[in-house]
């Protein structure tokens, strides 16, 4: 059994509160802990699924259309006093008014019979995932290929309005795991590999999911909840929900921080990592739980499980003899909502470890009270509905503006050949590939159904890329599949290849437009084998290329699969990630001109399978040829870096002006660089800083982001882009865990552009500075 384990600080000095406290919302969390009775304690810490609520085949799935089962409702809240359900009837979009149908109904009754608010939650990834009227935002990677703050947060806001008009107020978003693994299945739904990158993002996501006052979110808001807390996405095997070993300092430094970002942004809770990180499964680690997530960052909001992961902590990770051992490990570590999907005996055996002492009724009342508290602050016991008829920019023209300007804006052009992009629209062009007509792998999984697969039935009138390529091109733009998809298979089952057909289409044809990647999936069904292409599209591309005409690559994927041996006969390669509903839209606008790409890449794009890195790695990971007999070659070649992305047009830098060439640990340092349009259009250009402690106590990374800002500049155009950062940011985490800034040199990298600066005083800082 673990042991629990008393607080050892969070350094010398205590945190300032995350989210400062309410007087009036703390009064109120008390008054009700003093009249509740154990049982409905219990019951606030409970989690449970739609779908053991309605009328079906069995507790795993409902009919639809839903329909309660009277019966089964009325023990879960009236007899279990259960104080959350979550997800969507047969993992399905539901219409929007069924929706507010069936949170009104749940809602009636729980204030009825305990006369609390129930909390509901739903996993809304890049827009209303459940709702079947919602339009889909490109998924989080994508998002993260703007570097864009502004687009980031104006779409966590249009998917909270949709959200809310749902009458739902918890999303189970964002995602704030770094995906810095390419072989896991969830690495789309990250913000990229790098921390800084994904802290600044997700403050981003919590602030426009939130608003400005997480003590009072108006019913325009939901509260977020950060997932999965944490180490989950770079497992040993590669394989979802599997064991990862992380460095303690690696841990705090990259994989804390942007769980600290949005922590200090008001988050109102958190979910947790599924696996075990260095063989401590994390529902079960107190240390990461309660020492740094709540003491360290005195925070005063609800951790909560992931899908039926106590169970876990017997059945799987095997720390436990049984279920109510589980659940005490859970409960002492920090867990304070069991999402326990089909079991109220959950409730009972929580109750009997209160009642025996093995779970202390501080820790119940702890847990309680977070769970209350984020009840009073989303609004929910003055006004438990949000019904659609308060929301009359629902599916409006200004999401739909959002959408599209954000598929546009991801797109990220990797390759461009003798500038073969933009296509005339006079050109003849020839589509193909499995990507090139379906919805499906445009918006990947969370789209409609938990593994996408019902894209193209709830998007009937989509526009695919097909679609998009012939309503600018017209009959000039013909289709051969060449590659399908099996839709009724697994996501990575295709249909005999034709590809036959597809060459013989090439015989009057200009070029060829090649959309491959990956179909939609999702979690643990969408782990694989082989990072490569499939050998199908890898056949197709072959083949393509062989008919002499230029082939531009669309690559659709989750995740970069490999294409190095492909690559080199593609004329051109557009990166589109996940786009959403607009993707289709997006890729004809960039491939024909009307829009100048300008995303750029938010992980190393890798060129070999037994070659994985991130660009962060330490110095020592990539070491060239040494003197002497050994013949030692560790350097690692990568396809595309980080950071990576061309335009339509050129850009230069120059003029990098180091303000504060010596600084201390508490100054600000600023950098400024100008930057010039020398093309012949308008573009925009995402200028990334990156400083680099030249030597450090630890082993240094070799590049690090600092800070990013997006520009747009007209043809001859020049800017002054201006950095201003504290200095507390060079800091990194020293052999005892703590944040240290030391005495050196660091340097300095904009674009092709760098120099040093010199930090003439260090200070150790603790544990969490971010």
């Amino acid at each position: 059994m673990i042991e629990t384990k008393t607080n050892q600080g969070a350094g010398c000095v205590p945190p300032s509160p995350a989210i400062v406290p309410d007087a009036e919302i703390e009064a109120r969390v008390h008054e009700w802990l003093d009249r509740m009775t154990l049982a409905e304690k219990v019951g606030q810490m409970t989690q449970l699924s739609i779908d053991l609520l309605g009328k079906g085949p069995d507790m795993y799935s409902s009919y639809l259309p839903f329909e309660f089962d009277e019966e089964m409702l009325r023990k879960v809240i009236c007899d279990y006093k259960v104080g959350s359900i979550l997800n969507t009837p047969s993992v399905t979009a539901v219409p929007v008014r069924k929706w507010n149908e069936i949170v009104t109904r749940i809602q009636e009754l729980s204030m009825e019979a305990i006369g609390i608010p129930t909390v509901y939650g739903i996993d809304a990834m890049h827009g209303e995932t459940y709702t079947a009227e919602s339009s889909l935002f490109p998924q989080a990677v994508a998002m993260a290929a703007t570097f864009d703050r502004r687009l980031v947060r104006r779409g966590a806001e249009h998917a909270a309005y949709e959200v809310r008009a749902s009458n739902i107020p918890w999303t189970f978003a964002p995602v704030l795991d770094l995906g810095r693994e390419p072989r896991w299945s969830r690495m789309w739904e990250t913000l990229g590999e790098d921390c800084f990158l994904a802290s600044e993002l997700g403050r981003e996501l919590v602030l426009g999911f939130q608003g400005d006052d997480p003590n009072h979110i108006d019913s325009r808001h939901v509260a977020a909840c950060l997932k999965h807390y944490m180490g989950y996405s770079v497992p040993d095997s590669g394989k979802d929900r599997t064991p990862a070993s992380i460095s303690p300092l690696e841990l705090r430094e990259k994989h804390f921080a942007p769980y600290v970002a949005a922590i200090r942004a008001g988050a109102l809770s958190v979910m947790v990592n599924s696996a075990s990180v260095n063989g401590i499964p994390l529902h079960a680690h107190y240390e990461l739980l309660t020492e740094w997530l709540k003491e360290g960052l005195s925070w005063d909001g609800v951790v909560v499980t992931d899908w039926n992961d106590v169970n876990n902590l017997w059945q799987r990770e095997k720390i436990a003899h049984d279920r109510k051992e589980a659940i005490e490990m859970a409960i002492n570590a920090g867990i304070d909502m069991m999402m326990v999907p089909y079991e109220t005996e959950y409730c009972t055996l929580l109750l009997e470890l209160a009642e025996e002492g093995r779970v202390p009724m501080e820790r119940i009342d702890d847990a309680v009270a977070r769970v209350l508290r984020m009840k009073l602050r989303l609004g929910l016991f003055e006004k438990p509905d949000t019904l659609l008829e308060e929301y009359p920019e629902y599916d409006g023209s200004a999401i739909h503006d959002a959408i599209r300007e954000a598929a546009c804006e991801c797109m990220t052009l990797l390759k461009n050949r003798d500038g073969i992009l933009p296509l005339n629209k006079d050109a003849r062009v020839l589509v193909t590939g499995p990507n090139a007509d379906s919805m499906r792998p445009l918006c990947g999984g969370w789209s409609y159904s938990w593994q996408g697969e019902k894209a193209d039935e709830f998007l009937p009138g989509g526009v695919t890329i097909l679609k998009a390529m012939q309503a600018r091109g017209g009959a000039r733009v013909t289709y051969a599949a060449g590659v399908e998809y099996d839709m009724s298979g697994r996501y990575d089952e295709e249909l005999p290849p034709r590809i036959e057909e597809a060459v013989a289409a090439t015989a009057d044809v200009d070029c060829i437009v090649l959309c491959l990647g990956e179909n939609s999936y999702c979690e643990t069904p969408g782990n694989l084998d082989d990072l490569a292409l499939s050998a199908g599209q890898r056949e197709l591309a072959r083949a393509m290329v062989a008919t002499g005409k230029p082939v531009v690559l669309v690559l659709g994927e989750g995740r970069p699969r490999l294409i190095s041996e492909i690559e080199p006969g593609m004329s051109a390669v557009l990166q589109s990630y996940l786009p959403g509903n607009e993707g289709g839209n997006a890729v004809a606008a960039v491939l024909y001109g009307e829009v100048n790409p300008g995303g750029k890449l938010p992980y190393t794009y890798p060129r070999y399978s037994a070659a994985l890195t991130t660009y962060d790695h330490k110095h020592s990971e990539s070491v060239g040829q040494m003197e002497g007999v050994y013949d030692y070659d560790a350097q690692v070649s990568v396809q595309w870096p980080f950071g990576y992305g061309l335009s339509y047009t050129t850009f230069e830098y120059s003029d990098l002006k180091l303000e504060t060439p010596e600084f201390g640990p508490d100054d600000r340092i600023g950098i400024g660089v100008t930057v010039t349009n020398t093309g012949g259009r308008k573009g925009k250009e995402s200028v990334l800083l990156f400083i680099n402690d030249d030597v450090a106590g630890v082993i240094p990374d070799a590049r690090r982001l600092r800070d990013f800002t997006r520009v747009e500049l007209e043809p001859g155009e020049s800017r002054e882009v201006r950095f201003e950062i504290p200095a507390s940011r060079l800091a990194f985490v020293g052999r005892d865990g703590k944040w240290v800034l030391e005495k050196g040199t660091f340097t300095v990298q904009v674009g092709p552009l760098s120099g040093k600066i010199v930090c003439g005083e260090g200070r150790k800082y603790g544990f969490n500075i971010l």
